[in-house]
């Protein structure tokens, strides 16, 4: 990944440099910025401009993400099943051996790609017919 450095990059390298110079206080007057804006970035700060880029938000992990078989699962249970509410497919996919409660469910499942894959009926009585993949490994 190439490191340019951007405007906002030279606008905290300048503003370090005078406050490096003539101190936080007054850099925060001249700058109009906070006091603590100027100490958060001054910690990061090791002299040059690529220590005050942005850095990523991002979680480094996400605990309670879905498997690629709970995925595939309701992929499929919502590709064979358009018109059903969240609350049916929810329990639909119970039956099928889902085991997640619904409020994790609920952010998953709307924003989920269509899948091209086959599916086969279940055996369990209780999924009476719908159709759910018989090789689920959770």
């Amino acid at each position: 990944m190439s490191k340019s450095i951007t405007q906002d990059m030279a606008y905290r390298q300048s503003l370090m440099k005078y406050a490096e110079k003539y101190g936080v206080s007054r850099a925060s007057r001249k700058y109009d910025k906070s006091r603590s804006y100027i100490y958060f970035w001054k910690k990061r700060w090791d002299g040059t401009a690529e220590s005050l880029a942005c850095q990523s938000r991002r979680p480094h992990s996400h605990p309670n993400q879905h498997t690629e078989a709970e995925m595939k699962l309701i992929r499929d249970m919502r590709r064979r099943n358009p018109n059903l509410g969240m609350v049916e497919l929810w329990h639909r996919l119970r039956q099928c051996g889902y085991t997640r409660r619904p409020a994790r469910f609920l952010f998953c499942h709307t924003a989920l790609p269509a899948a091209s894959m086959s599916l086969q009926a279940c055996t369990s009585s209780a999924a009476r017919g719908w159709n759910c993949p018989r090789s689920v490994a959770w």
